[in-house]
């Protein structure tokens, strides 16, 4: 009899919210704090973040009405029914067809739902949400008052939580993995395509999604052609070679970067790892909860300075930015960087996680980076690749290509 009472106590019991319950909880309360009667979301990293939805689909307008009571509205191509239905079973879907205006869509969801706030919070600067239906949505709609507000599920998606640090520590394992794929891969007369296959194939048979950006595999020469990536040259004797990558586990990225040299390296290479090494040594002691961003870029640039003063003339526009959810074609969470910069007034906080970035460009290019976590005693290395000044040597080379 006792037994019967205690089951028919627990089957009682209130569910615990899940993950995506919780989250939409926080993004409801904050839009009551500033009386938004609903958002219209469209970037892929927040509607993930709130919906759960991991797909391809993006490319075509995708927006998410979320009012602040009541069901979330999801408006897509009307071709990706099958999927909304299997992987967003709580929201109503709106679709359009392939010709269809979506903004006749939106306007009328908007319409048909019970609003009670004083304005719509829109996420408006983002880069998937296009300027002319934008324009054609507030047109449709000139009675509505409009907010900025795309920085409501942003700010969430900042501090991680449990769960969602073991996806970006899974990540971090993926990505050291890949890394040193590659470079093991690295010889003379290596195709750089070769060392890219090296790399996506320890990434993706050991578990990674594909990441939101291709790894960037690029001789030191073009160093400073940032978003450039391998093409069909060789590897050669004297080269050296940067490689950044990152593995994606349920959309969470964990970049990496490290500079090495082939065969031989010039003597100014040297100083630059050192300096780079310090850098990323004072990132890391710099990131603790309170601390400025700001200041966290002024322990980097002071680090490097002392190596190589001349560093100081050639500053960086950031030493790191934070990262976590990304889909194509970026790992940084959407259009925005948010990076450590000289000029922020943002402060550090338990649960966030930078790819910490040491670049230097005197007297020589220099990059290298890692994925930390911030928690309540400092900040903690995800990613562990040697961090030593590396050249790639000839008993390497033979073992690379045997």
């Amino acid at each position: 009899m006792t037994a019967t009472v205690d089951l028919a106590a627990r089957e009682a019991a209130p569910r615990a919210p899940s993950e995506l319950e919780l989250r939409l909880l926080a993004t409801r309360a904050e839009m009551e704090r500033r009386d938004l009667a609903a958002l219209l979301l469209v970037s892929p990293e927040n509607l993930y973040y709130l919906l759960g939805l991991d797909y391809q689909g993006y490319f075509a307008f995708s927006l998410l009405l979320l009012p602040r009571e009541g069901q979330p509205v999801l408006v897509t191509r009307a071709m990706e029914a099958p999927t909304i239905r299997a992987r967003v079973p709580g929201c109503r879907h709106l679709p359009f067809h392939d010709g269809q205006d979506p903004v006749t869509i939106v306007a009328e969801a908007i319409r048909s739902t019970a609003l009670s706030g004083t304005a719509v919070g829109v996420e408006d600067t983002a880069m998937f949400f296009p300027p002319a239906i934008w324009a054609r949505l507030r047109a449709e709609l000139p009675g509505l008052e409009w907010v900025s507000a795309g920085d409501i599920p942003q700010r969430l998606r900042e501090i991680k939580s449990a769960a969602e640090l073991t996806h970006v520590r899974r990540a971090a394992a993926l990505s050291t993995s890949a890394m040193n794929a590659g470079i093991a891969t690295i010889a003379p007369g290596a195709p750089q395509p070769r060392v890219a296959a090296a790399v996506y194939h320890a990434m993706i048979s050991q578990g990674s999604q594909q990441p939101g950006f291709a790894p960037l595999i690029r001789p030191t020469a073009i160093l400073q052609q940032e978003h450039v990536t391998w093409d069909d040259e060789v590897v050669s004797a004297g080269d050296g070679l940067f490689l950044e990558l990152s593995a994606a586990v349920r959309r969470y990225h964990a970049p990496l970067s490290r500079t090495l040299y082939v065969e031989r390296a010039p003597a100014e290479a040297t100083i630059a790892h050192d300096a780079a090494l310090a850098g990323l040594r004072a990132i890391t002691a710099a990131l603790r909860p309170g601390v400025a961003l700001s200041a966290v870029y002024a322990a980097w640039a002071e680090a490097v300075n002392q190596v190589h003063p001349q560093i100081g003339a050639l500053p960086r526009h950031h030493c790191g930015y934070l990262v976590g959810i990304g889909f194509p074609p970026s790992w940084v969470g959407g259009g925005e960087v948010l990076g450590i910069r000289p000029d922020t007034d943002r402060v550090v906080r338990t649960g966030m996680t930078f790819h910490a970035m040491s670049w230097v460009q005197e007297p020589t290019g220099y990059v290298m980076s890692d994925t930390v976590a911030v928690t309540e005693n400092g900040c903690e290395l995800l990613t562990d690749v040697s961090r030593e000044f590396t050249v790639v040597g000839d008993t390497q080379a033979k073992e690379a290509t045997a």
